[in-house]
């Protein structure tokens, strides 16, 4: 593990993002105090800060094959993504420049106006909810989906069937660990960009909201909840939270990340659909579904651990299991204003981390 100076583009881009939502961050409070949740994005400042600071440490190992897939992964983040953001951001300029009437189709307030009418068509008022949160959660799943396949296809087919790391002269572990961050921070920067871009009608004078895709903007009526129309969007923060963990053992990795996604979503999904009694009775939380997000969350864990951990005896693989179940229904039960999205990964992690190592 050693301080390489071509990670240092990096570096700067992401405290520079941090510094730059934070300051978006502080005007949507000040316009909408009571929709926008700042300690969100104080924590997700911080995430920022921290994935920055760690992307050059995520290596074990330094030696002449470790830097170039390092160059590598620093053209892909902080040349080749955000050079493709450019073009087609530019490409959308051109059409509105073309067709002025778009613009004003384009505008945040006709995207509330349809936001809102999905949501109160007669037709859809009983199962609005249900397919909205199952778009929200299909959302979240796919990054932590992306980041397990791409360990799977490095360490087993790559470096395992096609023995490919003996002629690239980087083993599996390692070239998995440049897919996830490469496609894990480039994402980061793609999500982040949309927000940008879906966020600056907070700014009278640089409003470039028009500059958002249809196609884009579609998935984002169908996935949004209200709240977050006035936050930067999930998936982002929630890989953010990943980076700190991504040094554990890649089972815990993986069982966290699936935790967040699966765990909450059948926690979600299964409450909306078959819950019936609420718990508490002033909260929209159902006791289906903390039976339902505790279950998964359980399941997820051994089978991460079992898959990806081949050393642990079933017993630990239980208690550790049951410890990120646990964790994951009390940060369920509290719904405290930290989004679950950031204490999800971060909390069942921790624990886990710790009964991997101390029992």
């Amino acid at each position: 593990m050693a301080f390489n100076v071509i990670t240092l583009p990096v570096i700067v881009l992401f405290i520079l993002n941090g510094f730059c939502q934070l300051y978006y961050a502080i005007k949507l409070k000040r316009t909408y105090p009571e929709e926008h949740n700042i300690i969100n994005s104080y924590v997700s400042f911080v995430l920022w800060i921290i994935a920055g600071l760690l992307y050059p440490f995520i290596y074990l190992t330094d030696n002449s094959r470790i830097r170039w897939f390092q160059a590598l992964s620093t053209f892909f983040i902080c040349i080749f993504t955000p050079g493709i953001l450019f073009l087609i951001l530019y490409y959308q300029y051109r059409v509105v420049k073309k067709n002025p009437e778009l613009k004003k189709r384009r505008s945040f307030s006709f995207f509330i106006k349809e936001f809102n009418q999905k949501r109160n068509e007669p037709q859809n008022l009983k199962i609005s909810k249900f397919k909205k949160d199952l778009n929200r959660k299909a959302l979240h799943l796919f990054p932590a989906s992306v980041i397990i396949i791409l360990w799977v296809f490095a360490v087993y087919i790559w470096g395992g069937m096609w023995k490919a790391d003996q002629i690239w002269g980087i083993s599996g572990v390692n070239f998995g660990k440049f897919l996830i961050i490469t496609a894990g921070y480039s994402g980061i920067l793609v999500f982040s960009a949309l927000d940008y871009v879906r966020l600056s009608y907070v700014f009278e004078n640089r409003n470039i909201f028009h500059l958002l895709p249809d196609n884009v903007s579609n998935i984002l009526k169908k996935a949004l909840n209200r709240n977050e129309l006035y936050e930067f969007t999930r998936p982002a923060v929630f890989v953010l939270a990943l980076v700190p963990i991504f040094f554990f053992p890649f089972g815990i990795f993986a069982a966290a990340a699936l935790i967040g996604t699966i765990g909450d979503g059948a926690a979600s999904i299964f409450g909306i659909k078959f819950g019936k009694r609420n718990f508490p009775k002033s909260s929209d939380k159902t006791i289906v579904g903390y039976i339902a997000g505790f279950l998964a969350s359980f399941g997820i864990v051994i089978i991460c651990l079992w898959i990806f951990e081949r050393d642990l005896v079933l017993d630990k693989i239980l208690i550790i299991a049951l410890g990120g179940a646990v964790i994951f229904f009390v940060i369920d039960f509290l719904s405290l204003r930290i989004d679950d999205d950031i204490l999800n990964p971060l909390c069942c992690a921790i624990v886990m981390i710790l009964l991997y190592y101390f029992i």
